[in-house]
């Protein structure tokens, strides 16, 4: 029996560190996404080497903030597919500076399809965490907008109107949805 109250007062307290760590991330990445949105909208129709570096920047932040997430919440179950995606958007970081030779069109084609794919993969992880780690709706509807503005990014790549200031909203939606889930999991950490 007190095998078993130990082990259970572990996974608590286990499970509120994974939910500080995930909380102050989530702050992390809300903070950065807000400050990319604002440097872009700004950048983006004054200087175009700056609104060029921002855009390959973003994929790049995301191999770091998925690297971090993987180092917090020290769950092997999930840590295959935040590998994966560490890769996906590394490999997204090279392939949008490359893209950009050819155009912004191309480049706002290849983020799209990165917004898809990690959406997707967003999606899935917040789905299994919810189990185990509260404060991950606001992640499982970013990862279905991040898959629904990928696709619009894509389809609608080569309008004269889209441009890489469209992104802004973008990374203000992510932001929104970081910051709603750091401020349940900040709720959850008081309860435990």
């Amino acid at each position: 029996m007190k095998t078993t109250i130990q082990s259970n007062s572990y996974l608590i307290e286990h499970d509120i560190t994974v939910a500080t760590n995930l909380r102050t991330l989530y702050y992390l990445r809300s903070a950065f996404s807000v400050i990319w949105a604002v440097l872009i909208s700004i950048f983006a129709k004054n200087n175009a080497s700056v609104a060029i570096g921002l855009l390959i920047l973003y994929p790049a932040w995301d191999v770091v903030g998925t690297l971090i997430d993987i180092k917090v919440s020290n769950n092997v179950e999930n840590s295959k597919t935040q590998y994966f995606n560490a890769i996906i958007s590394a490999i997204t970081t090279i392939a949008v500076a490359i893209a950009l030779q050819n155009g912004v069109p191309e480049a706002l084609i290849v983020f799209g399809a990165w917004a898809i794919l990690t959406g997707l993969i967003q999606l899935i992880m917040a789905v299994r965490r919810k189990k185990k780690v509260a404060g991950q709706w606001p992640m499982i509807i970013s990862g279905g907008q991040s898959m629904i503005g990928g696709s619009s990014f894509i389809i609608l790549a080569h309008l004269p109107t889209m441009g890489i200031a469209s992104l802004a909203g973008y990374a203000a939606f992510g932001a929104f949805y970081y910051l709603l889930s750091a401020i349940r999991l900040n709720k959850v950490r008081s309860r435990g």
